[in-house]
């Protein structure tokens, strides 16, 4: 297993040689682990409303310039029926922080989910109230992803402005998740400004310590509407400490997490889709991740939630996404994945790699 002096070289590494040699030891970690299946989990952005005013999202409150949307029930619905239709095992209904969206509300909508389909109900509504939580897991909800960005606590209070009355941390609140049984994902943003290769170090072994399972990294992608996205001294450092907000830079965090954490969850994200539209995917794939997740959010909607700028799926139809997805993986000469596709149970509780 690797120790902290490692990885910090390979997040220097810039030789593509060696590169190619880290690539290459991922992904053989990746099909031993979790083997050469791909797994789908299709994507509704159900609302794009959020108390938050994080200084890298688009949907920060304070950013008037977003028109806001709350998809309906037989909105969300439809797009679920559609995930089943395309044989995907997982349906993840994201948002912002939105309490407009009220907790019976999303209790009915995970039952009625579950009650009428086989899929997986993975929720990423952003940090709710523990009693929440429980309520959505006792209606049936599976996973929650909560990514907590960077482990660096004071570049995430910078970041992040608390909220009033809130007496528990993002990370305070995935270890509340895990006591409750769901699967539980989180991550990082590659390149924040303010983030050190130190820090990003610490990100990688906090994922192993936190036994997540499921994992996403992408690029970071400034949005002008943010203050990230306007004032370039706004969380800044030493050129040689600041960690770059490249592709490559990306593909390390996922070969290295994918070493470090050799079973869990590893999606090609739409931040590094976004960035190399020709091959993104395809070369997060070949070096440690095993997960994509599909856009299902309908077109009237998906222009709307915009995180960063240019997203990949802003423009495509969800049947070319998917008829490009297929012919992705049967280039790859990989199979998708059958049903929910969770975390390997054996491997889950001590297996680890050989390599």
């Amino acid at each position: 297993m690797m120790n902290r002096e490692e990885v910090l070289r390979w997040l220097h590494e810039t030789d593509p040689t060696r590169l190619a040699d880290l690539y290459a030891r991922a992904d053989a970690v990746r099909r031993e682990c979790v083997g050469d299946e791909i797994h789908l989990r299709g994507l509704v952005e159900i609302s794009n409303y959020c108390l938050q005013n994080c200084a890298y999202c688009g949907l920060r409150r304070e950013n008037i310039a977003v028109e806001r949307y709350r998809m309906s029930d037989l909105e969300i619905m439809d797009c679920v029926q559609e995930a089943v239709r395309r044989g995907y095992g997982t349906i993840v209904l994201q948002s912002g922080e939105d309490y407009g969206l009220e907790t019976g509300w999303i209790a009915d909508l995970v039952r009625k989910i579950k009650a009428g389909t086989s899929l997986a109900v993975t929720l990423s509504l952003g940090e709710r109230f523990p009693e929440e939580l429980a309520a959505w897991r006792e209606a049936g909800a599976d996973r929650y992803l909560l990514k907590f960005e960077t482990s660096d606590d004071e570049l995430y209070e910078r970041i992040h402005p608390a909220l009033p009355n809130r007496a528990y941390s993002r990370k305070g609140l995935l270890r509340i998740l895990k006591d409750l049984g769901y699967e539980v994902g989180s991550g990082v943003m590659v390149g924040l400004p303010g983030q050190s290769y130190q820090a990003l170090a610490n990100d990688l072994f906090l994922f192993r310590e936190m036994g997540l399972d499921m994992i996403g990294a992408g690029p970071f992608l400034p949005h002008p509407q943010t203050p990230l996205g306007q004032d370039a001294t706004y969380a800044t450092l030493p050129p040689e400490e600041q960690v770059p907000a490249t592709e490559e830079m990306a593909y390390k965090v996922v070969a290295l997490t994918r070493i470090l954490c050799p079973n869990a969850n590893i999606p090609s994200t739409t931040s590094l889709a976004s960035l190399n539209r020709e091959a993104g995917r395809r070369l997060a794939l070949q070096r440690g991740a095993n997960v994509v997740m599909p856009n299902l959010t309908p077109g009237t909607y998906r222009l709307c939630y915009e995180i960063y700028p240019e997203k990949l799926c802003f423009h495509e139809d969800p049947d070319f996404e998917h008829a490009q997805l297929m012919q992705l993986f049967a280039d790859l000469g990989r199979p998708v994945g059958k049903g929910p596709g969770g975390r390997p149970v054996d491997i889950a509780k001590g297996k680890e790699s050989s390599l």
